[in-house]
């Protein structure tokens, strides 16, 4: 089954994602598992983009796509059991990217495990970075992107934040479609993370959450 539904994700196949969605929740699948196939469909529309098979709109529509499934699995995720919150995180794809599949999933798996989260959404600035992890004090900041175009954003929004005298008060980690060890040494962050799981690892371990 998660091969089928990871097939139809990526054919944005939408009528029968969400009845696969709903009958794997019904039959008790666990919610995760479904949100990480998902991750994987969403990593075949990045290599068909990529490829010059998909385009924008296949993009936009995958993320609507993603969002109906997202609403669809949310009250089948248990949140910690600390009404107060476990720490800030800023995120956001940086200027000149419109991408915010990856960046969503990330921000509703940091919220689900306690995290207060700030999604500046997309194509943001390096001065709107700056001017919110001054108003936040957050302590992690996630800079997502899809294209190579965005390396040098986010290289540009990390030494923006020099220039602020804020980057050695955070720890920096990215994001998203063609992001590695290399671009994170580029930009001058401080971790990759290759998923959204690794991303909330980063963030506990970062805050000093078990």
């Amino acid at each position: 089954m998660p091969k089928d539904f990871v097939d139809l994700l990526a054919d944005l196949q939408e009528e029968e994602v969400i009845k696969l969605t709903k009958q794997r929740l019904e039959a008790g699948e666990e919610a995760l598992a479904i949100l990480d196939d998902s991750r994987k469909a969403m990593e075949v529309v990045g290599d068909r983009f990529a490829e010059g098979k998909y385009f924008i709109p296949e993009l936009v529509y995958s993320g609507e796509l993603l969002t109906q499934i997202t609403e669809l699995v949310k009250p089948y995720l248990t949140r910690p059991a600390e009404s107060k919150r476990l720490g800030k995180v800023v995120i956001g794809t940086v200027a000149g990217d419109i991408h915010d599949i990856g960046l969503n999933i990330v921000g509703f798996m940091l919220d689900v495990h306690g995290f207060e989260v700030y999604n500046l959404g997309v194509d943001v600035p390096p001065q709107k970075f700056v001017e919110k992890m001054k108003e936040t004090s957050a302590p992690v900041l996630g800079l997502s992107g899809f294209l190579t175009l965005a390396f040098d954003s986010m290289k540009e929004t990390v030494e923006a934040l020099e220039a602020a005298g804020l980057r050695d008060k955070m720890k920096i980690m990215i994001g998203g479609g063609q992001m590695d060890d290399e671009v994170k040494k580029f930009a001058k962050a401080d971790a990759y993370g290759k998923d959204a799981m690794e991303a909330v690892s980063l963030v506990k371990k970062w805050i000093g959450v078990k």
